[in-house]
């Protein structure tokens, strides 16, 4: 069935004239470079406007020093004749294609635009891009930089979509009515920081892998908790927090064959005149969200949207936003530190100064390119975000020719605190977190490091702590014990950070933890059992939430117990290279069972690794081949054929001579440099399948996940644990070569007889607690408030003067009235 379309789209002129004229005005005022910038940045891209009209304006420097002819530049619209699936898979569509000239003025390309279909719950809308003949004759596209919608990825032209519609008619006004309200009628509010933080992966975190599937989960505990019904454990691990930080959901970078600017997911099949067959799949981008071109930074990655519209990621923020035990905030991770390579093929080369260690610095100096990029954080942060976490701060630096210095632009990072959020007119300055650890990654950065330069410059904002951010590895013996001096930086000046153990990137560190270093056998008996208690551990939750300052995290995939790390499916490249690094996932997260199970594994069960050791001992080997051979992925492939046959003379590397077996030979025979980077792919892929939490649920322990919503609660129930200690405040530990435990006591600073304690088993043996002869508190004042689970029943706490712990074993105690 066809869809009804106006006959064509066109240029309106004077209204074009119109916003011409008032660039110019722009232009020529008395405001400064960056002004100017600012207010062109806050009308580039395609804007449907109330009367029917659509709006356009690229930066299109590149094309100022082409010498080229009117007919060579035009405006691309892609109209769909025929209803688009959402959810299908792959389909092929019948588009309109209409070609009009912009008007240019000066580095801009403006006009205002009669026939575009706007985009909205229920339709897609008209997708569009600037196109040009460069002077050797080849066709090119220039992409909105700061879209509202992308369904189809990077590469793909943008969609236009009714944003203004999106947003009147969200579920969540009232919140942002209420939440907007002025104390000071000069001064905007800035959201509360929250009390703790659930940091989620989309990609991982529901059985769907979709913004929608988090809705599903909420929502269904929202009407289990309106009506008094009792959560599964795995409902509570996603409840008892006041926010929620999503990994980043920008557009990420995607899979590309050969390097070249082509989509892979938006495809004209045939054409004929202006009648275009287009090919449309669904994005299946798998990234755990960090590597981004930047463009289109403002939409959301379409691959976390069941949808592809825009709605459905508002449907789950307003579900946070009028949750019923009291709203949650929204926190989104944002990355305009760095850019991966591929913003090379996507951005004018003024967006980005030259390489890094993760592809491409960007160029945030240059006034037009630093409007641009606080601009696209405005419309990402309009979408309804309370806070923004602010990634690798200690990335944004530049030369100062004033001083010599390579300085850190902390001026940008200020800004991008400031940047306000209007929706429907309500007005706010989000909750600011950043992720700083400069002088990362110079030698010793983690004992160097103080995590506190931009709270000293923005007194309100928080900073990922020494803990969090540094790579954690509490699988290891002695751990807490080493981190001695951080922890007592958290205990007396924490009060600004973020708190915890595990988040992201520390779990991932785990994996790399060789197998012959110190483990911490206390933990469980297998690598996957004591990873997941040392992430997920009842002592250390304990002394987070029950004692400590500062703001504490989780992380989702450490709650579930369910595995996690770096991956991505979108790099050809480096695909290889980031699978031998990570092959440590093989011994720390997967056990044999889970291998076996029919739907683990499936692509790689394919390629012949029918058993999980098998698959272990080519990726240790694969590891070593690729260090030893300095990544030279052909060299690599070619060690492997030496290693099979009778003369493996040719082979220099160890670990590839004992691959030479029966049941390796079948995969390593036919080995080639593409075979190689298909099983990179294969085993990102598995993966990434495998991490998903949705998987483990059944498997969770229901006195730990009902034990971590206690603490979360007593957390929410006494605020001032997030204050400094002070005062008559202790905290200490006692530390030998058999355990290490730590201990303390605390006071409400605003009424001293409400104190609480804690004893928290920290590693090793087990050990005899006198915790009144310790603290010296008289035990018959003193009652406990929450224990770890195994010390919560039975008399094992029945004379709280002595009592044994045993290692992850705590007691958070509180004082009570003294008996008449």
């Amino acid at each position: 069935m066809k869809v009804d379309t106006k006959p064509s789209i066109q240029l309106v002129e004077d209204a074009t004239q119109e916003l011409i004229d008032w660039a110019a005005t722009i232009e020529h005022s008395d405001a400064t470079y960056f002004e100017k910038a600012q207010a062109i940045a806050g009308r580039l891209g395609a804007h449907y406007r109330p009367d029917g009209l659509t709006e356009i304006g690229f930066w299109t420097p590149r094309l100022l020093a082409q010498v080229m002819r009117k007919m060579e530049i035009y405006l691309e619209v892609l109209t769909p004749l025929e209803p688009i699936d959402c959810r299908a898979v792959e389909q092929t569509v019948s588009f309109r294609r209409d070609r009009l000239f912009l008007k240019q003025e000066g580095e801009y390309h403006w006009g205002v635009v009669a026939g575009m279909r706007p985009g909205n719950r229920e339709q897609m809308g008209s997708f569009y891009w600037l196109r040009f003949v460069d002077q050797q004759g080849n066709l090119q596209a220039i992409r909105d930089t700061i879209p509202y919608s992308m369904p189809y990825g990077v590469f793909g032209p943008a969609e236009l979509y009714d944003m203004a519609s999106l947003q009147q008619k969200r579920a969540d006004l009232d919140y942002f009515k209420a939440t907007s309200v002025r104390s000071d009628p000069l001064t905007l509010p800035r959201v509360p920081a929250p009390r703790n933080i659930l940091q989620l992966h989309i990609g991982t975190a529901s059985q769907e892998g979709t913004v929608e599937g988090l809705t599903r989960i909420y929502r269904q505990i929202a009407s289990k908790l309106a009506g008094n019904l009792p959560l599964t454990p795995a409902e509570e691990n996603y409840v008892g927090y006041d926010s929620v930080q999503l990994l980043p959901i920008e557009p990420t970078i995607e899979y590309r064959d050969e390097y070249s600017p082509e989509s892979e997911f938006f495809v004209c099949t045939a054409e004929e005149g202006d009648d275009l067959q287009i090919k449309l799949t669904k994005p299946h981008t798998q990234d755990w969200g960090y590597d981004v071109p930047i463009l289109g930074s403002s939409a959301t990655n379409a691959a976390l949207l069941g949808s592809l519209r825009p709605d459905e990621l508002v449907d789950f923020i307003a579900t946070l936003h009028n949750f019923p035990t009291g709203p949650i905030q929204i926190i989104y991770d944002l990355v305009y530190g760095h850019a991966d390579n591929q913003s090379e093929l996507l951005l004018h080369r003024q967006f980005l100064k030259g390489p890094n260690m993760y592809g491409q610095d960007l160029n945030h100096q240059l006034p037009t390119v630093r409007a641009m990029f606080l601009e696209m954080q405005r419309r990402k942060i309009n979408t309804g975000a309370d806070g923004v976490r602010i990634d690798g701060g200690q990335d944004f630096r530049f030369f100062n020719p004033l001083s010599g210095l390579v300085e850190y632009d902390d001026a940008y990072l200020l800004a991008m605190s400031d940047v306000v959020q209007d929706i429907e007119g309500h007005q706010r300055l989000l909750f600011t977190i950043f992720e700083d650890g400069r002088p990362w990654p110079a030698e010793g950065w983690e004992d160097i490091s103080t995590y506190r330069e931009l709270i000293h410059l923005k007194p309100e904002s928080f900073q990922w702590g020494p803990l969090i951010f540094a790579h954690n590895t509490p699988a290891l013996q002695k751990f807490w014990d080493r981190k001695w001096r951080r922890v007592c930086e958290v205990i007396f000046e924490g009060d600004h950070w973020i708190t915890g153990c595990g988040n992201h990137d520390t779990v991932r560190r785990g994996n790399q933890i060789p197998l012959d270093a110190q483990i911490n056998w206390n933990l469980g008996s297998t690598l996957p059992e004591v990873l997941n208690n040392a992430y997920d551990n009842p002592a250390v939750t304990l002394w987070v939430y029950g004692f400590s300052p500062g703001l504490p995290m989780d992380f989702i995939n450490a709650t579930m117990h369910a595995p996690w790390m770096f991956f991505r499916n979108t790099d050809e490249r480096y695909g290889v290279k980031v699978v031998s690094e990570e092959i440590g996932f093989l011994d720390w997260q997967v056990t044999p069972e889970l291998y076996d199970a029919p739907e683990s594994f499936s692509r790689l069960k394919s390629l012949g690794f029918s058993q999980l050791e098998e698959l272990r001992e080519f990726g240790r080997a694969l590891q070593v081949a690729m260090t030893e051979k300095d990544y030279n992925l052909a060299e690599v492939v070619q060690a492997c054929q030496f290693c099979l046959g009778d003369n493996t003379d040719q082979c220099d590397i160890e670990p590839l001579k004992k691959l030479n077996k029966p049941e390796m030979v079948n995969f390593l025979k036919g080995l080639t440099l593409e075979k190689l980077k298909s099983f990179a792919l294969m085993f990102m892929e598995d993966c990434y399948e495998l991490c998903n939490v949705s998987h483990y649920e059944d498997k969770l322990d229901a006195a730990r996940t009902e034990y971590n919503l206690s603490l979360r609660r007593f957390r929410h129930a006494h605020p001032w644990l997030g204050h400094n200690l002070a005062g008559i405040d202790r905290f200490n530990k006692i530390s030998d070569e058999e355990r290490t435990v730590y201990y303390g006591v605390r006071s409400n600073p605003d009424d001293h007889d409400q104190q609480i304690a804690i004893v928290a088993h920290m590693g090793g043996e087990p050990i005899k607690v006198t915790v009144g002869d310790w603290l010296q508190l008289d035990m018959n004042e003193w009652q406990v408030a929450i224990a770890s689970p195994g010390l919560d029943g039975g008399d094992r706490l029945a004379d709280l003067r002595c009592f044994e712990l045993a290692d992850s074993q705590a007691v958070l105690l509180k004082r009570v009235a003294k008996p008449e």
